[in-house]
């Protein structure tokens, strides 16, 4: 367990670590290039591992360049894996590559931790389907394991249902330049999380792929196009970059994060705003972001497109006068956890009411007081967490090691807080 000790702060700044969507992604749109690409930046968490260990298994080679990675694009022709693919409880790992998975060859099973097998993807299960490659749950029931047979993703029209997740769109985009058919794209619901679907989109491009789009419920991709071999950058990662922004908010102090800018292209830099609508300053600076916090007050706030930085804010409204509703959160039941469920059971041990419904979060700001924190195996409970605990005394996190899912060192940038 981690003890948190209560901090006055008062001005910090602090780096935290590439983006992990932007590494997932990077480290395909690398696997799927014609000739050698540099991945620079990138997150090395268990979850950007899980991806890099399945894409060597499946015959990509890859060689680390000082703190760089060299990938050796294979063209989009991966090599047959007879074992299974394990990707533990990533589940932008495992909906990614089960569609990167289509153009293989032969039989590809991927399978996960528990959890993961109750994380749902018959949606692109369905749409892999319909362009020609066989893909079903081997349990019957939409979620991990998953067998895709690879050799004939033909291409062609596709209707896609994206309300509990973009990532099934993203797999789909970043396939379908290899298909041997345009592919044309009908969004039938969502995407939830759209700025994720923007940043897929924007890795493609730079790696030379053309596609069209009409906002997010049309996009077409020419087939038998060729990715681009090129450097990658990632960027420093909105959502690592949430915990200690809060950490600013709750405690009144000013905390800078290095490596972000305005045109960051992540969604869960639209935490900034509802930190400036709640009473805090941010700045936009040449090396960063800083925010200064003050007196909290509650919003009502649609999160659909920022899910990861719920729990963030759920403990900031925490400390906020008034109450708080987070709505467009239906898909964070999904996640590593049930995170409506959990953020409110772990706010109320913390003596604040907390509802749930369908589709929204509700907290009544107060004055939260100590408690022992179950995380549920789910790093961002972890993290948002902790950020209570530099302002109320007593605060101890349950598995404090879950971070390393996506911020190994956490714990020592936290502790450069004090």
């Amino acid at each position: 367990m981690k003890i948190i000790r209560p901090l006055r702060i008062t001005d910090r700044t602090v780096s935290v670590p590439g983006s992990k969507s932007y590494t997932h992604r990077a480290l395909i749109a690398a696997a799927l290039s014609h000739g050698p690409c540099r991945v620079t930046g990138m997150l090395d968490s268990e979850d950007t591992r899980l991806t890099l260990a399945a894409l060597e298994q499946m015959g990509v080679s890859t060689r680390p360049d000082g703190p760089d990675l060299i990938i050796d694009g294979c063209g989009g022709r991966f090599d047959p894996v007879s074992a299974p693919i394990e990707l533990g409880n990533s589940g932008t790992s495992m909906r990614l590559l089960a569609a990167v998975a289509a153009l293989g060859q032969g039989r590809y099973v991927l399978q996960g931790s528990a959890r993961m097998a109750q994380r749902p993807m018959g949606d692109l299960l369905v749409a892999l389907n319909q362009i020609g490659v066989p893909a079903r749950s081997l349990a019957s029931n939409g979620c991990p394991p998953v067998e895709i047979v690879g050799r004939n993703a033909i291409g062609g029209p596709v209707r896609i249902d994206c309300h509990l997740s973009s990532q099934f769109l993203s797999g789909l985009l970043l396939i379908a330049p290899c298909c041997r058919e345009t592919v044309d794209i009908e969004v039938a619901r969502g995407p939830v999380s759209r700025p994720y679907v923007d940043l897929t989109c924007a890795i493609m491009e730079r790696c030379g792929i053309h596609l069209t789009r009409d906002g997010y419920t049309r996009f077409t991709i020419p087939g038998g196009q060729r990715y681009r071999a090129t450097e990658i950058p990632v960027e420093a990662d909105c959502s690592q970059a949430s915990y200690f922004w809060a950490a600013a908010a709750i405690t009144g102090g000013r905390v800078k994060v290095r490596g972000i800018g305005r045109d960051s292209l992540q969604g869960d830099l639209g935490l900034l705003r509802v930190l400036e609508r709640m009473g805090c300053r941010v700045g936009f600076e040449s090396d960063g972001v800083a925010v200064k916090g003050g007196p909290l007050s509650a919003v009502e706030i649609d999160m659909a497109d920022m899910p990861d930085v719920v729990p963030t804010l759920a403990v900031v409204a925490a400390f906020a006068a008034g109450t708080t509703t987070i709505t467009g959160v239906a898909h964070l039941r999904e996640k590593e956890s049930d995170r409506l469920a959990a953020v409110a059971a772990e706010l109320s041990r913390m003596g604040i009411r907390a509802d749930t419904g369908d589709d929204w979060l509700r907290i009544w700001g107060g004055r939260p007081v100590g408690a022992v924190i179950e995380t549920y195996n789910d790093h961002r409970m972890a993290m948002s967490f902790a950020v209570a605990g530099l302002k109320t005394e007593g605060v101890v996190i349950r598995q404090p090691e879950v971070v390393a899912k996506s911020f190994p060192d956490f714990w020592l940038v936290f502790n450069r807080l004090y």
